[in-house]
């Protein structure tokens, strides 16, 4: 005979089971050292390969070096100097969209990797990389990719060899200058240097279908649940498929939420997004005394993915002017940190892809001077800095890497934006970003005095979801060398 709490036991047993036989994602990390050239032209991959720099890090890690490597005037620079009479008036007009001081205007990266068995679905995952991302796989161009501070996704079933070597070359800008200048490459005032290179990580993803596109956790600490949104494209023939999820802990994986399945009819070629609520009893809640971390793990049958996520609620009361954490009010301490300026330094080196060096910068440091928070100041930084401030239990203001200034500034100076292309990058800065528990603050830009953000961008961004990756072909820009 059983009893309820036997039954419910058994049940649980059975997801658990069922759970655990469907389809799994295989990610491969592409890190280490790769290849690198250079190139004036923009389609033609170079013949041979003679220097060597680590991915992710910058083309100034190359060995042997590269002469120039991020000599280019951006014309924030430009309009600062003239300002300051160290550039001739005549450069506010002949130099005003930044001037290029190095022939090249391309680096490519290649290495060679062992793809696994044949699946249906293979992606590569950029993190991020400046200025702009091609890549080829086995001699055959898959696509491009503009965003220098977002994740751009590859598709490359049409050019991979199953169970064979393969190899992949990934070409990024020299400089901002090869992206059309209404393009967001980083705009400041008070850097000097422009250094390209693969900044973050790349991986190689395969999995069957329905491939999972993003999946978003939003806590409700009142009902101790999550929210969870799915994103979910059928590549393959029409399907029957039954979404499922489950919530465990970090360490440990203990689970303490299954989520009843979803059934979904996807279409050849259909993508659909699925919001789901689950409990999670007694949770325990996030904060930088206490960073405690779920994960939601969420299958297809044909893929699989863990997003991790902290029970947190963070919100600035406008009649008290107090900033509340988890219902508490709470108090900022801090400062910021300006990475991309960091890249200047000379004593930078690759320290920003150390662990033990980011852990003791966002956590140890922190902790003796007694802060809970920081700017990432006018330039994103490498994912796995996000996910060290989960784990330590920092608070974070992200910002978008634009700095425009206001009206008056700097008399002559002006900036426009392509509107499409700022709000399709907005929207996959959001998608990369939006489940870390340390990011608490969305700061689109720095002192920009702009309406295109206020009344364009900003409203636009999270109106529908980051469309799926297309390949889409880039034309150089044309600036005065």
């Amino acid at each position: 005979m059983t009893t309820p709490i036997t039954r419910l036991a058994l049940g649980l047993a059975t997801l658990f089971v069922a759970f655990s036989a469907q389809g799994e994602r295989l990610t491969v990390s592409l890190n280490g050292t790769w290849e690198i050239e250079e190139s004036r032209e923009a389609e033609v991959v170079p013949a041979s390969f003679l220097h060597r720099g680590p991915v992710p890090g910058l083309a100034n890690l190359a060995r042997p070096g590269f002469a120039g490597v991020d000599d280019f005037y951006s014309r924030e620079l430009i309009a600062n100097r003239v300002r300051a009479k160290l550039f001739p008036e005549s450069w506010r007009t002949n130099y005003w969209q930044g001037k290029v001081n190095q022939e090249r205007n391309y680096f490519w990266y290649r290495r060679t990797f062992k793809a696994p068995t044949a699946r249906s679905v293979a992606l590569l995952k950029v993190n991020k990389a400046q200025f702009g991302t091609a890549v080829w796989l086995n001699g055959r161009k898959v696509g491009e990719h503009a965003g220098c501070f977002t994740a751009g996704y590859f598709h490359l079933e049409k050019a991979i060899r199953w169970g064979e070597e393969n190899t992949l070359v990934v070409r990024i800008g020299a400089h901002p200058a090869v992206l059309p200048d209404t393009y967001p490459t980083g705009t400041d005032f008070e850097k000097i240097k422009w250094t390209p290179g693969i900044y973050d990580a790349v991986s190689l993803i395969v999995c069957d279908n329905p491939v999972i596109r993003s999946v978003q956790v939003a806590p409700r600490l009142a009902s101790s649940e999550v929210v969870v949104q799915t994103v979910v494209e059928n590549l393959g023939p029409a399907t029957s498929i039954a979404l499922e999820q489950r919530v465990r802990t970090w360490k440990g994986h203990k689970v303490v939420a299954i989520a009843a399945p979803e059934r979904l009819n996807l279409g050849a070629g259909e993508s659909r997004t699925i919001t789901q609520t689950v409990a999670v009893p007694e949770a325990r809640l996030w904060s930088p005394e206490d960073p405690f971390l779920y994960e939601v793990e969420t299958r297809t049958g044909g893929d699989s993915t863990l997003t991790r996520f902290g029970m947190r609620e963070f919100r600035f009361d406008s009649a008290t002017r107090r900033a509340y954490l988890n219902g508490r009010v709470y108090y900022l301490r801090g400062s910021n940190i300006t990475l991309h300026r960091f890249f200047e330094d000379p004593l930078c080196q690759d320290l920003p892809w150390k662990e033990t060096w980011v852990r003791r910068l966002l956590g140890e440091l922190p902790r003796q001077m007694h802060w809970n928070y920081f700017r990432f100041c006018i330039g994103p930084v490498p994912d796995r800095w996000l996910e060290i401030c989960d784990e330590a239990g920092l608070l974070i203001q992200n910002e978008f890497f634009v700095w425009t200034g206001g009206p008056g500034w700097y008399p002559g100076y002006s900036r426009s934006y392509d509107l499409e292309e700022m709000i399709r990058q907005y929207r996959e800065w959001l998608r990369d970003n939006w489940n870390h528990p340390s990011v608490v603050v969305w700061d689109a830009n720095n002192e920009t005095r702009d309406d295109i953000f206020g009344k364009q961008i900003i409203p636009a961004v999270p109106a529908r979801p980051v469309e799926p990756p297309v390949g889409k072909q880039l034309q150089p820009a044309s600036r005065t060398r």
